[in-house]
């Protein structure tokens, strides 16, 4: 049934995911700087969408090993604080991300260290014209299919500078070897795929994601933008702690909607103890309620396997929610269309 819907073939993106983790190491691996970095004290990843979400990734997958600020900016801005002593990563699939242009300019006024990914566009014109270095990735995917692009040339990159020494090489085989053990479990249409199964379950509700901040919030992150553009779905997440502290409340009133929602808990083995604790007690609260409640956990001897796993799981999950709902998953079309007005629209 798939291909009668999937007329662009997001299925094989999603399937290639492994396979370009591994392109993306060799391109990591082929940077070559031409320009020096000296006195670096923080970095700025500037992108948007699932340029952004490498950056994500980046932070969460080497947080022991950044020694110094990281921030993701989605904006047209660049935080005041940015100076000659900050490195900004401008990261845009297509090179004529809005924002990510305008942080180019931003963070060039300022005097900061300004480095590149993308496939092409105006971004690479920029990078170019003033000599700064840059990462170039294959083109002909959707952006937010080409997450493996987005956040291995990062590492790379930081790590060419000296600003890392990143442990990628402890887990990035293992990693890739159950990722393509598991997009055929994944990949396949019927019920002995439990991604499936889940997709049959919330295709027709709105899900609200939940996960502890320290371990799966950049999934739960990347699954609602996965359900919003592949799945064309409203989707929201929150994070414990923090919605004990005001959402959990807001599961009182307009109960006649509950029966529209479903909440997706992300787990990990990694989660802290306190959080496991709340998680527990949230779901027990939120039974009374009666919403449907699932919780996705993936298995990986590290951390970083599990979480890439994730990032697996919850992209054909919005691939499968797509086809049920007999909908092609690739074009974006409100996002064309928002594009095309504000081309018509500038300052």
């Amino acid at each position: 049934m798939y291909k009668d819907h999937d007329k662009e073939n997001m299925y094989g993106s999603i399937w290639n995911f492994p396979d370009n983790l591994k392109d993306a190491l060799t391109i990591g691996e082929n940077i070559s700087l031409k320009n020096k970095y000296y006195n670096i004290q923080n970095i700025v990843i500037a992108g948007m969408g699932g340029s952004a979400i490498g950056g994500d990734i980046v932070a969460i997958l080497e947080e022991q090993n950044i020694k110094i600020p990281y921030l993701v900016c989605r904006d047209y801005n660049v935080p005041k604080w940015v100076n000659s002593n900050s490195l900004v990563i401008c990261s845009s699939y297509s090179g004529n991300t809005e924002e990510t242009i305008s942080a180019f300019h931003k963070s060039k006024d300022r005097g900061a260290s300004i480095c590149g990914i993308t496939t092409g566009g105006k971004l690479l014109k920029l990078l170019e014209n003033h000599k700064k270095d840059y990462v170039k990735i294959p083109k002909g995917l959707q952006p937010r299919a080409a997450v493996a692009f987005s956040f291995i040339p990062i590492i790379k990159l930081i790590e060419k500078i000296g600003l890392v020494n990143s442990n990628l090489k402890f887990w990035f085989e293992e990693t890739v070897n159950t990722l393509n053990n598991n997009r055929v479990y994944y990949g396949s249409e019927g019920n002995k795929n439990p991604v499936y199964l889940l997709a049959n379950k919330l295709y027709k509700k709105i899900p609200i994601i939940y996960s502890d901040s320290s371990t799966m919030r950049v999934n739960a992150v990347r699954l609602k933008g996965q359900l919003n553009e592949n799945g064309k779905m409203l989707a929201y997440f929150n994070e414990l702690p923090e919605l004990n502290h005001n959402e959990i409340v807001g599961w009182q009133n307009n109960q006649e909607i509950f029966e529209h929602l479903c909440v997706l808990w992300l787990e990990d083995e990694s989660d802290t103890s306190r959080t496991k604790i709340r998680k527990k007690i949230t779901e027990s609260i939120l039974n009374e309620t009666n919403i449907s409640q699932y919780s996705i956990k993936v298995e990986g001897d590290s951390f970083q396997e599990r979480f890439l796993n994730m990032v697996h799981f919850g992209d054909w999950l919005s691939y499968w929610c797509a086809i049920l709902h007999k909908t092609d998953p690739s074009p974006v079309k409100k996002i064309v269309r928002l594009k095309n007005e504000l081309n018509e629209r500038i300052d």
